[in-house]
Parts: structure tokens; sequence; C-alpha cells
């Protein structure tokens, strides 16, 4: 899944973050770090409610995104 559309459910998302802020809009870099993701490679876990669901979108292009089972 590589994030775009991502819908809120009861699920959890493992985040990890696959490419570089470099040279993107200050808003993606905020909307990063506010998800905890500070460089390549970084893993968080959040649960799918909107608010995660409407930053994964935003980044979608910069993040990876997995369901956990």
């Amino acid at each position: 899944m590589t994030g775009k559309r991502i819908q809120p459910s009861d699920a959890k998302l493992e985040i990890t973050q696959i490419k570089s802020y470099v040279g993107q809009k200050q808003n993606m870099r905020d909307t990063l770090r506010s998800l905890g993701l500070k460089r390549p490679g970084n893993t968080v876990t959040r649960t799918a409610d909107p608010v995660t669901c409407g930053m994964v979108n935003t980044v979608a292009h910069l993040v990876k995104v997995e369901e956990v089972k």
C-alpha cells in the first residue's frame, strides 16, 4: 500500500518514511514530523483515525504504509 487514499478505521498502520523531505514544501516537512518520522527508514505505528489518514494522504509519495495484523 503506497499510502494514497487511506480510509479511517480501527486498524493499526505501520508507516515508514521511504524518501527524504529535502526539496519538499514546509507543510509536508511538518506533517512528517507530526507523524514522528525524522529520516528515511524510520517507522512508526499509529491507529488509522481520520487525523492520521489525512496526514498519510498528504505525504503519500514519501511514505510506505502497511496494516499491522
